[in-house]
């Protein structure tokens, strides 16, 4: 868990100034359309209510008052049409709404998940899956909540505002000019909630990204959890977390409810004082019982809505929080890229060349220094050597996971660089150390590498890899189910797969990342095999730590801080007696320990074993 708590969001000021908002409405433009058929329903709605309580005036004065019975069925037959002609509207605006929302989600969810696919492998190597996973999921709903509900509560809003305001100058000037006096109060409060509730509504969504790290590294990590008996430990570090997503929404909750009682309490002041003015033009014949009526009914039309845009408001404050995350994503520059001019060279066959490359993650910790090496076409290239010396570096760098800070890596004599990368990563298969299937079928993930391969093909490709013999033992054979990331399978019958995948792609170079250090000795020699199998006439490199894994390799190179130590066939190096001979007998000294009883086999007898093997 504590890896992923090292990892610090973005800080953002507590100054809001319209931009984010801007960006978040700016994903309604495809879907102008819905948003103007709402937008002109929701108006329609809008002035039909405030009409109402004018109706109501009229009904009072000219109906009521005066006894008019025939005057009161007319009135009464206008109010039912247009009720009916209301009913519709609300209909239309609401159905819109919920359509203009989904829309939105999934634009932006694809959008999300489009450039994520473009995002550099660094990008994910220090990034948490479970922020990436919360601003995808939770964060996208929130904005999309806000574009739609939260675009209906504040349009309807202002339109009441301003129909209330048109037909509060029709029944009296002076009363209106009462309410005005109270809008600027509501303003300033509304501008101090704003900045307040703002601020713990994102530091809400951070402790939310933690939360939703924790799980994520949790559930992936549950053998290890409990393996460990980490159970309690994680429960009180989660617990840590979770109090500190408790005090955030405490604050910001208790935020919110103090917003409504202070518009309440403004809206009561209003009241007092429109029927206190109210009161003394009637008493001068100014203004008619309707007309106050109407008055009090249009300052509650327009101050209900400014009310309720305390739970708005809250939810535009989540919204907002949750937009500068899920665009701080969306603004994430790719650190590999097309270059302008970039083209598909049609092959990637060919020499590969490191000329004086530098490479280092943190600028204070170089992996790779002045490093040169020339790969003829064809060849095989072993890497071994200690944890952290570059081995991995050296093949992510082929694989243009990353590029070089400094020098150049050439294929075919032209920096690379000038190429696309799909032409590059598409050209290149990879075998990794933990392998990783899709859910779906054993079928389904051996065609990942080619989609359009047929049956056969990924049978002959599974034959090859020596994974066809235990897929055909299985009940379904080939339709088996591998369950999310392969747990259904063994990580030898994975790596299997993950060969058969890379076969069926018929790469143009190969990599394989440490493929035979979790598996067992007679999965390692159907690997090895596949391998063989795979490597004839391609470009290849092997990082093993068993070395017997790359004996056959055409040259192997013990990597050193960064640099090549030692280079040579297994032949050439054991002679040598140097670096790799130490590797070497060390690591068959230590396999001898595992298969023979030290108390019936003397030193001697072990020397010799080593010295023969080395031989």
């Amino acid at each position: 868990m504590s890896d992923q708590l090292q990892f610090e969001e973005q800080e953002f000021s507590t100054n809001f100034n319209g931009k984010i908002l801007r960006r978040i409405f700016s994903l309604i433009i495809p879907h102008w359309q819905w948003a103007a058929g709402f937008g002109v329903s929701i108006a329609l709605v809008s002035m039909l209510e405030a009409y109402f309580n004018y109706l109501n005036k009229r009904i009072i004065d000219e109906g009521i008052i005066p006894r008019d019975g025939q005057m009161i069925v007319g009135f009464v037959m206008q109010y039912v049409s247009l009720m009916m002609v209301l009913a519709v509207a609300v209909l239309v605006f609401i159905s819109l709404a919920g359509v203009l929302g989904q829309r939105v989600e999934y634009d932006l969810r694809k959008r999300l998940f489009e450039h994520l696919q473009k995002l550099s492998l660094s990008y994910f190597s220090k990034t948490p899956v479970g922020w990436i996973m919360s601003r995808v999921t939770s964060d996208s709903e929130r904005i999309a909540d806000l574009v739609t509900w939260g675009m209906l509560d504040v349009t309807w809003a202002i339109m009441n505002i301003c129909t209330s305001l048109f037909f509060m100058l029709t029944i009296s000037w002076q009363l209106t000019i009462v309410v005005f006096l109270i809008l600027p109060v509501l303003v300033g409060v509304a501008a101090w909630f704003q900045k307040r509730i703002l601020t713990e509504f994102r530091d809400v969504r951070k402790q939310n990204s933690k939360i939703t790290g924790a799980y994520n590294e949790n559930i992936t990590g549950v053998r290890v959890v409990k393996a460990l008996r980490r159970e309690e430990e994680n429960l009180r570090e989660f617990g840590v977390l979770t109090q500190g997503m408790y005090r955030a929404s405490f604050k910001a909750a208790w935020l919110s409810a103090l917003f409504l009682p202070a518009v309440q309490m403004l809206s009561a002041i209003a009241l007092g004082a429109i029927v206190w003015v109210g009161g003394a033009q009637n008493s001068a014949g100014g203004i008619t019982i309707g007309g106050i009526q109407a008055f009090v009914s249009y300052v509650f039309f327009m101050l209900w809505p400014v009310a309720d845009l305390a739970r708005v408001y809250a939810a535009m404050q989540q919204a907002i929080a949750s937009a500068e995350r899920t665009f701080s994503l969306v603004d994430a520059v790719p650190e590999i890229w097309d270059r302008e001019g970039a083209v598909d060279p049609g092959t990637i066959k060919g020499d590969i060349q490191f000329e004086g490359v530098n490479f280092w993650y943190d600028n204070d910790k170089p992996v790779l220094k002045d490093f040169n090496l020339t790969v003829k076409q064809g060849e095989t290239i072993a890497l071994v050597g200690p944890t952290g010396a570059g081995k991995s570096t050296i093949v992510n760098l082929v694989c243009r996971f990353f590029e070089p800070k400094e020098g150049a890596l050439k294929i075919n004599g032209r920096d690379y660089r000038e190429f696309t990368l799909q032409s590059i990563q598409s050209r290149i298969g990879v075998v990794l150390q933990t392998p990783h299937l899709f859910s779906g079928s054993i079928r389904e993930n051996i065609r990942y590498g080619k989609l359009d391969a047929s049956n056969d093909a990924v049978e002959e490709a599974a034959k090859m890899a020596g994974a066809h013999d235990f897929i055909t033992r299985l009940g379904k054979g080939y339709d088996e189910e591998v369950g999310e990331g392969g747990n259904l399978l063994s990580v030898g019958q994975k790596q299997l797969i993950s060969l058969a995948r890379a076969i069926l792609a018929e790469p143009e170079v190969f990599v394989m990342d440490e493929a035979t250090s979790s598996v067992d000795t007679l999965t390692e020699a159907l690997i090895q095999r596949g391998m063989e199998t795979l490597m004839k006439g391609r470009t290849s490199f092997i990082i093993a730590h068993r070395l017997s894994t790359i004996r056959r390799a055409d040259r192997i190179l013990v990597i050193e801080e960064g640099g090549i130590a030692e280079m040579g066939t297994h032949a050439e190096l054991m002679r040598a007696r140097g670096h790799y001979y130490r590797l070497y007998t060390n690591q068959f000294r230590h396999e001898l320990e595992e298969a023979y009883d030290p108390f019936k086999h003397s030193e001697a007898v072990e020397a010799d074993r080593v010295e023969e093997a080395a031989r």
